[in-house]
This record gives structure tokens, sequence and C-alpha cells, in this order.
């Protein structure tokens, strides 16, 4: 096709590769008006694109240009078949240095985004270099449709000064690229908790703009120091050096040298091989002297890595063999982004402290099952992924008095640490009301209604409360009630199941004074009785109704299997994706004899 501009381009959206789907009401709209709509847009697009004032290549999936707006051409002196249909390398300055081009989103170290003014020099129609700076129109992978857009902007002044026959560093940033890379930096790192994936994503920033190599050491919270990280950036993509990683030794209290200082927190520091090409002092010297020789590191900047109240690490950034040396003035950019690494790290420890305590919290929290003749027995308990969210969901169960068994499910409304401190009162109180009095159900959920506003720092909760019975025949049964809590859930030994919504009322802290029922059923041999908290079946993205479809649907099919690996399917095939709440959950199943016919149960 033409562009709008008049020149012999290519179709923007190549054969094959996605498009938006176009439908009129109740039915698809025709093929031929759906090509002539997309024809439209890509016009439309074509046109908008050909009036920036950047540079902007479409490149399919073999790097090759299949479309070029009009500013490219314009800073390129050339025409559309000129460029069109060629790689995108070739197309660079045969002096043009080995940067790696522009990379799109992705997962791992070798995909990442490219750093803001990576500069390279492009050829023009004529062969002289127009120096150039790339910047990333990403896509998302699951929106890849087979073409990729790279813009650029010419670097007026480097081309002016290889005109007039003066040094052009290539890797010298700008005061808006620093400011930039900076706010990138912020920007990957915040809500991320997870060190070495934080690691990673700076690494992905400073390579290879800023470096050939990255090294990451990090203080452990015992005091230990470890290589984290070490990345090498080549012309194929970025590579992590597991060979170069590992323990180091600790940080030396007095030496002088640039990677010791900085672990203290002290300054940081250019450096070189003949930085270490002394007798080395500490054992950390002698580490920095094979890191060196094993990189060919031949300039570098050290800085420390702190956070808001203790120094977490350095990076350490080299260039090898015949790059442009470091200079004081790099120092001041990567001492801002070790300050924002160190901040992220701080906080991710402190998330890990806090997830590590709400966990053992929970833990010591939830009891030990009693030991019951003729019936099986199970719970489990999964932490939230966030560690704010742990805390609320708890099961029970316990001996009374008269020979039943209690059992319970409940959550407390609220997902921190006072939510796991509310629900061991809560917990503590039902069992002391449970046991003092010989009640139905209802009536002990009643009481404990009453007396929680007054007496716990619980403001609601959810909880089913169930008496596990035995007749003098030893039939098995159930009374239960139910505050607010999704059902349980019931299977029979020949496959089929129901949810117990009967004994149903509002949850806790609604209303003290709301009256409350409980219900009864049989439990015969072979059936399985499951209780379980909300984040089993709860999903954002789907109606409530839907997960407990899905959970009775994979219950019934997993019932066959012994009660341990059941609950343990279940959880992995029910609870949706996007929950991101903890679960509960208790199961118990009456054994049925070998050689019995399966039972229903009784209407």
């Amino acid at each position: 096709m033409s562009s709008p501009t008049g020149r012999e381009g290519v179709c923007l959206r190549p054969a094959g590769a996605c498009g938006a789907k176009f439908r009129g009401k109740g039915a698809d709209v025709g093929d031929g008006v759906r090509a002539s709509v997309q024809v439209v847009v890509e016009h439309e697009l074509a046109t908008v694109l050909d009036r920036l004032d950047v540079g902007v290549f479409a490149l399919d999936g073999q790097e090759r240009i299949v479309w070029a707006n009009a500013a490219s051409l314009a800073f390129l002196s050339c025409s559309a078949p000129e460029v069109v249909g060629r790689d995108l390398r070739a197309v660079h300055h045969p002096d043009s240095p080995q940067v790696p081009l522009p990379r799109t989103y992705g997962k791992g170290v070798g995909t990442a985004l490219a750093p803001p003014g990576d500069r390279t020099w492009l050829a023009r129609g004529d062969g002289s270099p127009l120096a150039v700076r790339w910047f990333p129109l990403p896509l998302r992978p699951e929106a890849e449709c087979g073409v990729r857009l790279r813009a650029f902007d010419t670097d007026e002044e480097a081309t002016r000064s290889r005109s007039a026959g003066r040094a052009v560093s290539t890797r010298a940033l700008s005061e808006r690229d620093r400011l930039a890379l900076l706010a990138d930096t912020t920007a990957q790192l915040i809500n991320n908790i997870d060190v070495d994936e934080s690691l990673r994503r700076v690494v992905r920033l400073m390579l290879p703009r800023l470096a050939d190599w990255a090294v990451v050491d990090l203080i452990t919270e015992t005091g230990a120091v470890n290589r984290s990280l070490v990345v090498y950036a080549h012309t194929g993509g970025l590579e992590v050096r597991e060979d170069l990683q590992g323990p180091m030794p600790p940080v030396p209290a007095s030496s002088p040298m640039p990677l010791s200082k900085a672990l203290r927190g002290v300054a940081s520091t250019l450096a070189g091989p003949r930085t270490y090409d002394v007798p080395p002092d500490t054992a950390v010297a002698v580490e920095q002297r094979k890191l060196f020789a094993a990189t060919g590191i031949e300039t570098a900047v050290i800085a420390p890595v702190k956070g808001p109240s203790e120094v977490l690490g350095a990076i350490t950034l080299g260039r090898t063999t015949g790059e442009e040396p470091f200079t004081p003035a790099d120092l001041g950019l990567l001492e801002d982004i070790g300050r924002r690494v160190g901040i992220a790290l701080e906080n991710a420890r402190h998330y890990q402290r806090q997830r590590q305590i709400a966990a053992t919290m929970q833990r010591y929290l939830l009891p030990q099952l009693p030991r019951l003749t003729g019936v099986e027995m199970t719970v489990r308990y999964l932490p939230a992924p966030d560690a704010s969210h742990v805390g609320g969901d708890w099961y029970d169960a316990f001996a009374l008095p008269n020979g039943d068994t209690a059992l319970v499910i409940g959550d407390v409304v609220g997902h921190d640490l006072e939510a796991a401190a509310g629900m061991a009162q809560l917990r503590n109180m039902l069992r002391a009301y449970a046991w003092a009095q010989d009640d139905a159900p209802h009536r002990t959920v009643e009481r404990l209604d009453r007396a929680m506003g007054h007496i716990t720092d619980v403001s609601m909760a959810t909880l089913v409360l169930a008496r596990l019975t035995t007749d003098p025949a030893g039939r098995r049964g159930l009374r239960w009630t139910n505050a607010g809590h999704p059902p349980p859930l019931l299977l029979d030994s020949a496959g089929g199941g129901r949810f117990l919504d009967e004994g149903r009322a509002i949850l806790l802290g609604a209303s003290a004074d709301h009256p409350r029922s409980e219900a009864l059923v049989d439990l015969p041999p072979g059936s399985t009785l499951l209780f379980y908290t909300d984040g089993l079946i709860e999903s954002r993205r789907q109606p409530l109704d839907i997960g407990l479809k899905r959970l009775s649907e994979d219950a019934a099919e997993l019932n066959p299997r012994q009660l341990d690996d059941f609950v343990d399917q279940l959880l992995a095939r029910s609870r949706p994706a996007d929950n991101d709440d903890d679960v509960a959950l208790l199961a118990i199943r009456i054994p049925r004899a070998q050689d019995s016919a399966p039972e229903a149960f009784a209407p």
C-alpha cells in the first residue's frame, strides 16, 4: 500500500498478525466492510506517525524495517524504498559502537526495556553518520501482533562534534537522560518486594547503557556478605554470570579499598585493575582482584546501597578494554541509584520480616487436631501472597465434655496482624463458651455475638460452628449454625454433593440481637464434609456463585482420592489465581466399610 504521504511502503499490519475485530450489533460485520475499516485505521495510524517529530520504524519479528515515518526518512535523507525491507542493523553506520538494539518488554534479564538515551550512529543516504538516541515504544507480550515500533531522536550535538573531529562519548547521559533513568529506576522498584527481581530490574536499566558489567554485593541480615548478582552485557543481550556469584568475605572494619568503603557506607569511588594491583589488605580485596581479572573490567565505579537506616551492600559498574573511563560525574548518578535500591531492599526486608512474624503467629494460633475414632480429619492453611493480608482466617476442632466434637471455620474482617490477634481472641472465647455450657451451636454463637463487641477488638467476623455427634448406634450427624460464612460442602460416597445452606444468619457484629437457628444432617459412611473460607472461592473477575459451582464440581471429581490428597488437589484447582486472601480449610470423612454399598444422603 502507499502511505498517506505518497511514499511507497508496506501495510503496518503484516499478513496473519493480530488486528482489531469490528463487530456490528448482533452479528459480525462483513469481510469486505471489515477490510475497508482496517485500511482506514492503518491509513490514520500512518498519518499520525508521519506527523511526529521523531523517527519511527515499524519492524517485523526478524527486525526488518517494514515501514518508516516521514521524520525518519528526513533524518536519514533517504526514500522509503532505500530503507523498507532492510535489517535494522543494516542502517547503522559501519563505525557505530556495538550497542544492543532496543529490546522489548519481556521476562528474564535479557529481554528488558531499552534504557532511555541509548546512543548509536545511523548511516545517512550519503553514508555520513547521524547520532541518534533510541527510546522504546513497548508492547506487552500478550499484545504482540507482528509489528513493533522503534522510535529515535537525533543527537545533533554529538553529530556536530564528530563532524568537527572531536571525541564523542557513547555513554554520557544528558541531564534529561539522567533524570529519566532515575525515574525509571524508582518506577521499577516501587511496590516490588521481591529482592532478586528488584536487583534484576535495576540492572536491566543500567546495562548496556552505562556499563558492560554490573555487580551487586549485599549484606545479609546476619551481617554476611553475598555477591548476589553479576551480569554481563554483550551484543546478544544480558547474561547472568552465576559462576562469579556467591559468598564473600566479611566487611573489613577499616580498609581504604573502594569496595570495602562502599560496604561500610563510607563513600563511592572510582576503581580499576591498578587499584587492586597492590598487596591485598583484606580478603575482600582478593576477591575484587579476581573479579577484575575474570571480567576484563578496566574502569569501574563503586557505590554503597544504603537504606534509610542501614547499609545493605554495594553496586559496581564496570567497562571493559577500549571503553571510555568513568569520571567523578558518574559517582553521583550511581549513588542516587544505590539510594533508591537501598530503600527498596530495606522495604522488602521489612516486608519479609512482617510476613514471617505474621505466618509464625498464625501457625502458633492454629490448633492441633483432636484424635477421633472412626473419623478422618485434615486441615490446611495457606497464607496470603501479601504479608499485609495474613491473619484473619482460622479453623478449630476440639472435644466437648459430652463426647461431641466442635468444628469451627471462621474469618475475622481485616487482613493484618490485628486481624490475627482478633482471631485469637474470638477463637478462645468461642472455645470457652462451647466447653462451659452444653448449648446448641446457635445459642453459643448468639452469646459470642453479644459479648464480642465489648471484650474483643473484633468489629465483624463470619464463622460456622458445628457439633459432630454420634448416636448410640454409632451413626454420625452434624448440628451447625452459620454466621454469614460460605456454606459447608457435603459429599456422599456416590459422587453427589450439596452445600449446607440451612441454619444461616447474618455475620457476627452486624446485629447482636438478631435471632439465629441451627440445622441437622446425617453423615452416612463414605461422606466427606468440607469447611472453608472465602479465599478458596472468591475472585474479582467472577460472581461468587461461579466460585461455589467450581468448588462443587472439583470436589465431586476429586472425592474418590484419599482425604489429604483430596484437599491438596482441591486447593490447587479451585482457588482463583487472582485471589490475594488467605485460606483455611477443614475436612472430615466418615469411613465406609469395605463391603458396604455407597450410601446417599437422607432427604
